[in-house]
């Protein structure tokens, strides 16, 4: 069994890390917030006082961090690390540029995937995320199939644009549900009506995203997310989702809350509360 070196437990990498340990694989883990890794650590896993501490005697690397700053923060420290025949498979939702900048960080004989996932945390626990794989995904595939089904996008970066694209479009329905909502609460149709009505419609799965319970996607990182994809070509939806996004995440709780909670604000009309939409 591979030993297996994660950076990054949030909401997502902790379960994720959790699922490579519980298949077996030697597991080192790295956080910034070193007591997040206490928990992997009761089960198995060791603690590494820093990335580059994590990676040394690695076969895999693992990322998934928050954002392109974080990834480039790590790489600088990892790179020197790494002997050839090292496979890096970075999970974070970052950009195809950021994937870019990482493969030009990483020493010769170092092989790149770029895998990020869709699915939400609870996805994540049981090992049902779908992986977006670009580049030479084989040597690591059984690895990622300890997380989900993995879907081979093509060249290095493809992965890190795809899901961009994803992301963009579930963002978008789940605001577009939102002031559907808000428009039907104008218009004094019944809430439970026009909800059910949406969640037949061809937007269903936002619907249910705007509503769901038990997973969470931070505000925070849907809003960086966003920001990344209008820096590739004009989308002015997507700039107004973003706005939406932006704004609720002024809130710090919020901020930290899943979209489900910034899709309340959005579908609440001025001067209510969000209890009474």
């Amino acid at each position: 069994m591979e030993k297996i070196a994660f950076l990054g437990l949030g909401h997502m990498g902790a379960p994720m890390a959790r699922r490579l340990l519980a298949a077996g694989h030697p597991l080192t883990v790295w956080n910034r917030t070193a007591a997040k890794a206490g928990p992997l650590v009761a089960e198995g896993a060791v603690a590494a006082g820093s990335p580059a501490e994590a990676v040394r005697g690695a076969d895999v690397v693992v990322t998934m961090l928050a954002d392109p700053a974080a990834l480039g923060a790590v790489a600088d420290a990892v790179a020197p690390e790494l002997p050839p025949g090292v496979r890096w498979v970075e999970m974070s939702t970052v950009g195809p540029d950021a994937v870019r900048a990482l493969a030009a960080r990483l020493p010769d004989g170092v092989m790149l995937v770029d895998a990020p996932v869709m699915g939400s945390t609870d996805r994540a626990a049981d090992g049902t995320l779908g992986i977006l794989a670009g580049g030479d995904a084989g040597p690591v595939e059984h690895v990622l199939r300890h997380l989900g089904t993995v879907t081979r996008t093509g060249p290095p970066g493809s992965g890190a644009a795809l899901k961009l694209v994803l992301n963009t479009a579930v963002l978008g329905g789940v605001a577009v549900v939102a002031e559907a909502l808000r428009l039907a609460d104008a218009l004094g149709v019944d809430a439970g009506t026009a909800r059910t009505a949406l969640a037949g419609s061809p937007l269903g799965g936002a619907t249910a995203r705007a509503f769901a319970e038990g997973v969470h996607f931070e505000t925070a990182l849907a809003a960086k997310d966003l920001g990344i994809a209008v820096e590739v070509t004009e989308l002015p939806v997507v700039e107004a989702v973003l706005a939406h996004l932006r704004h609720a995440a002024q809130d710090p709780a919020l901020a930290r809350a899943d979209i489900a909670q910034a899709a309340a604000r959005i579908r609440t009309p001025a001067g209510r509360s969000r209890s009474a939409a």
